[in-house]
């Protein structure tokens, strides 16, 4: 009898444990302007709430050649970070499209599709903050290059960016990545390559936007990414900058990506206080 009590407590343990487990989807979101299903990876926190709370939403973009599975991968632990930190996280596919509207591909509008197309299915399938104070955006390589574009340029629409590790200088790499085959041949379109590259968009920045970003010492993007803090620094535009020992892999970004949403953690919460507060 005693052993039929305990094995009914554990079922009933587990049934609770279960109810209260993160949540990991995969959700098909369909682009009207590329006329094509998107996957994108959501997770939830383990206390999701449909009904009676809104939750901030992080986007991470992934990198080059990777897909919208590549965070899970790379950050086993965003489940339990989610969790920690009461905030959905959705990792988009991007491709490899550099997050931008491409000006010579009608196939590669992943601008359009983030900012006009998947934000607003988020904001309709699941309980969120649904202004800018409770969105940010960031990623890897690519993505960190994504994470800034999209958000230097959306700025109603993103309170907070960042980029690890980010190709946000794409000029100095004209034969890489593909982004030939979004923006042309360098030598061709280089006034296009001046206006699809971070660094060169940040007049647009307005002093309430959050930024960090951090590089490697080893990665062949640590140089772009020292000019744009130098950059940062002369037009005395707010922001974090990290440096650190390590190279363009997945180590890295492992690490990186902690701080990172810590950071955007204590941005919701801070917008959070000052709505409460009027």
């Amino acid at each position: 009898m005693k052993l039929k009590s305990i094995s009914i407590l554990i079922l009933l343990c587990s049934a609770v444990l279960g109810l209260r487990a993160q949540q990991i989807e995969t959700i098909s979101v369909h682009s009207d302007v590329m006329n094509c299903d998107i996957p994108n990876i959501v997770i939830l926190p383990a206390d999701y709430d449909s009904t009676s709370v809104s939750y901030p939403v992080l986007y991470l973009l992934h990198g080059y050649n990777n897909d919208h599975n590549a965070w899970l991968r790379i950050q086993p632990a965003l489940p339990e970070l989610a969790t920690r930190y009461g905030m959905i996280i959705v990792c988009p596919e991007g491709k490899s499209s550099w997050y931008w509207d491409s000006p010579v591909n009608p196939e590669l509008k992943y601008e359009t599709y983030i900012t006009q197309e998947l934000i607003k299915d988020i904001d309709t399938r699941y309980n969120t903050t649904v202004n800018k104070c409770g969105r940010a955006i960031t990623g890897f390589s690519m993505g960190g290059h994504g994470g800034l574009w999209l958000a230097i340029r959306h700025q109603d629409l993103f309170g907070a960016c960042g980029a690890t590790s980010g190709g946000v200088d794409i000029r100095p790499f004209p034969d890489n990545w593909e982004m030939k085959k979004s923006l042309g041949e360098y030598q061709d379109n280089s006034k296009s390559w001046d206006e699809h590259t971070v660094i060169n968009i940040l007049p647009l920045i307005k002093p309430q936007l959050a930024i960090i970003f951090d590089c490697g010492t080893d990665d062949f993007f640590y140089q772009v990414n020292e000019r744009l803090h130098e950059e940062m620094l002369y037009r005395h535009i707010k922001h974090d900058y990290i440096t650190r020992p390590g190279g363009h892999d997945d180590a890295y970004w492992n690490n990186s990506i902690n701080y990172q949403i810590m950071f955007f953690a204590n941005y919701f919460a801070e917008m959070n206080k000052a709505h409460q507060n009027g």
